[in-house]
């Protein structure tokens, strides 16, 4: 499957991420994706026990005097063009790029709020050790960009719970930045990568996204 997903990829290893050069001046909190890579943790994966309802959200968001979720508030912060917000926060109008397959999209109620290190492989990394109130930290986690995103349904479908071994953005100009921020959360939430990740990603590392810019952040206790 890693092998697949490559030669998929090859032709498009010339082309630069967004994330990628030039990079800017490096610090503790801003690492080259080889870097933040080799600070991840490597563990089986344990899938027991997972149920969904294990991370509670959306919850009221980081303002709940405004009447919105989160997946509401994610949405205004991620329009290209920002939409009214009416009575219980009921969005209109707007315009927003989606994240995984670059689609330009104008009714927000055909957007999908992702998870983009899904709750399934969270809890298989080290989530399912957590409390419950930790979960839905995760769960409702606003305080990195990348966490959430906004995507088409049928591009987060697509996706469904797979992992970098076996799915990443076809687009050309997305997919080292998917890497990088799939890195960049799990580093953010002390959650570890299974074998076939970690290969998958030292091929990107390797070669297409080596300069592929990682922000490190610390998750709320």
């Amino acid at each position: 499957m890693i092998k697949n997903l490559m030669r998929g990829l090859a032709p498009l290893a010339l082309i630069l991420s967004p994330l990628a050069v030039p990079s800017p001046a490096l610090s503790a909190n801003v690492v080259l994706f080889p870097d933040a890579l080799a600070a991840l943790p490597e563990a089986s994966e344990d899938p027991a026990g997972y149920k969904q309802t294990a991370f509670a959200h959306w919850n009221q968001g980081l303002d709940p005097a405004d009447g919105c979720d989160t997946r509401a508030e994610v949405l205004v912060a991620e329009a290209v063009d920002a939409p009214k917000t009416g009575k219980d926060c009921a969005l209109a109008g707007g315009t927003w790029t989606s994240y995984y397959d670059g689609q330009n999209v104008t009714d927000p109620a055909t957007l999908v709020v992702d998870h983009l290190v899904p709750l399934a492989e969270a809890w298989e990394s080290g989530a399912s050790g957590w409390t419950a109130a930790r979960r839905e930290k995760y769960a409702n986690d606003q305080g990195a960009a990348a966490t959430l995103v906004a995507v088409t349904a049928r591009s987060q479908r697509d996706k469904a719970g797979r992992d970098p071994a076996e799915w990443v953005p076809a687009e050309n100009a997305r997919y080292c930045r998917y890497v990088g921020e799939w890195v960049g959360t799990k580093l953010r939430w002390g959650l570890s990568v299974d074998k076939d990740e970690m290969e998958a990603l030292k091929l990107f590392a390797d070669g297409p996204c080596e300069e592929t810019v990682v922000h490190r952040s610390t998750a709320p206790r």
